[in-house]
């Protein structure tokens, strides 16, 4: 089961990724447009999500993913890191978030980090 330090670890590894406090909390910024944070007590993630595709993932598996009320308005979503799968899902989970944050330059640099498998 995927944890905060997880979350960080895979966070950090995704190319110009800096953290910054804010809100009393960890963020994962790409080029600094924020992709990620690690909400109140770290026992979940919030990371964008285009919104047609939140509320499939909310419908699909609301035990894994919900939307907080203060960002029902923006394209973000949340994961629980108990109810994730393993590793290689919080990876892909945060790897598709960079993707939307990235500056198409950094994109374009890193082909490696392209759309995921399926897509």
């Amino acid at each position: 089961m995927p944890d905060a330090h997880d979350v960080r670890r895979i966070a950090l590894s995704l190319p110009d990724t800096t953290e910054k406090i804010a809100w009393s909390m960890p963020t994962f910024r790409v080029a600094g447009k924020m992709f990620a944070t690690l909400p109140e007590d770290e026992t979940s993630l919030a990371v964008r999500c285009p919104k047609e595709e939140r509320d499939e993932l909310v419908l699909a598996e609301p035990e894994k993913f919900w939307i907080a009320d203060h960002e029902a308005q923006f394209a973000w979503v949340r994961a629980r890191l108990a109810v994730l799968e393993d590793e290689e899902e919080l990876r892909d989970i945060l790897a598709d978030s960079w993707r939307q944050a990235a500056r198409p330059r950094l994109l374009d640099a890193h082909p490696e980090l392209g759309l995921p498998a399926g897509d």
